[in-house]
């Protein structure tokens, strides 16, 4: 069985739009001030012990974008991994990604009950919100940025579920950002 990871960038306010300059928010780069060689470190190794990327259409679309014209070791892993992309347009995905068919849950289940190593969510906040509500998270990792932006997409659904997470590890950078690595106990109502 294959192992769930979302990872997420988020600010202290639970936002996690436009974390890297995208056009949607007005506070987009909200993480750039705040990246840090150890930081960089973290992220780096966490691409390359993943077998395989699942992505939204919009976040696969920006990657898809990005990738392919950068170098370097990080690059190289994102634009090789293969890509699960949750999309219902039927043209070429391109850029060595499938499309999951069907249902997204099942499809999602399925994916995981394969035999390979971790499956990775990076941004995604709409897919990786409803993974959290369906209870198919094994891990949640949050790379908190001390920052507050004043809204914007959550990940979080509001929807009074409670959800039981267990802190596995905790890293603080000098720039102030905190990881928190949570394995998912799941929804308990």
């Amino acid at each position: 069985m294959r192992r769930l990871i979302v990872t997420e960038f988020i600010t202290l306010d639970a936002v996690v739009e436009a974390p890297g300059g995208e056009s949607t928010h007005p506070h987009s780069g909200w993480t750039i001030p705040y990246g840090t060689a150890e930081l960089y470190d973290f992220k780096l190794q966490e691409t390359l012990d993943a077998e395989s990327l699942l992505l939204g259409r919009k976040t696969f679309e920006q990657f898809a974008d990005a990738w392919p014209t950068r170098d370097g070791e990080f690059a190289d892993k994102m634009n090789a991994m293969p890509k699960t992309v949750v999309t219902r347009r039927t043209d070429e995905l391109g850029w060595n990604a499938s499309r999951l068919n069907g249902d997204v849950r099942a499809g999602v289940a399925e994916l995981k009950s394969g035999d390979g190593g971790p499956v990775l969510v990076a941004g995604s906040a709409t897919l990786a919100k409803s993974l959290l509500v369906w209870g198919l998270v094994d891990e949640l990792r949050l790379l908190t940025y001390p920052v507050v932006v004043g809204g914007g997409l959550r990940l979080f659904a509001d929807d009074r579920v409670r959800a039981d997470l267990k802190l596995t590890r905790l890293e603080r950078y000098d720039s102030g950002a905190v990881l928190h690595v949570y394995a998912f106990a799941g929804v308990t109502g």
